[in-house]
């Protein structure tokens, strides 16, 4: 939504008689309300008709991360480095990087993000196995938000 919008919108409630509106759209929420003032004016006074001012309330509607479920001990937990887009192959017709059971090496690529269209190739920090992949491939994804679950390889 931008500033022309917004300014459209709050002409549009001042000149109307809606007192409310909420309004969402790409993830930016909008809500406005018709302020009520109570003028007191001189009697004899000439009125002029005047709109209230029009409160703006913005708030992002953040995405759905799912509650952190409980984590079997032992398990580690590879999160994003950067926001962007999720990608589990390097192209849409290729292979993904790593299956659910895969067993992977430290520095070995699981996936990709895109972010202002460039690619950062994520790496597992750890030896072990893929217990959980927790993101769908071209999902968006925050910072620090869980990639994948990986249960360590112990060598004894």
């Amino acid at each position: 939504m931008n500033l022309k919008e917004l300014k459209e919108l709050i002409e549009l409630i001042q000149q109307s008689g809606i007192e409310e509106l909420e309004l969402e759209k790409s993830g930016v929420k909008v809500r406005l309300k018709k302020a009520r003032a109570s003028v007191s004016r001189p009697s004899g006074a000439e009125e002029f008709p005047s709109a209230p001012p029009v409160p703006v309330e913005i708030q992002k509607t953040p995405s759905p991360i799912p509650a952190p479920a409980a984590v079997p001990a032992g398990w580690l937990t590879l999160t994003a480095p950067v926001v962007g887009t999720f990608y589990r192959s390097p192209a849409p017709d290729a292979d993904p990087y790593a299956e659910l059971g895969s067993v992977v090496k430290k520095g070995q690529i699981l996936c990709v993000i895109e972010a202002m269209k460039l690619m950062n190739e994520i790496e597992s920090e750890w030896d072990g196995k893929i217990v959980e992949i927790l993101v769908e491939n071209a999902l968006p994804v925050e910072y620090g938000q869980p990639l994948f679950r990986i249960e360590p390889h112990t060598t004894a």
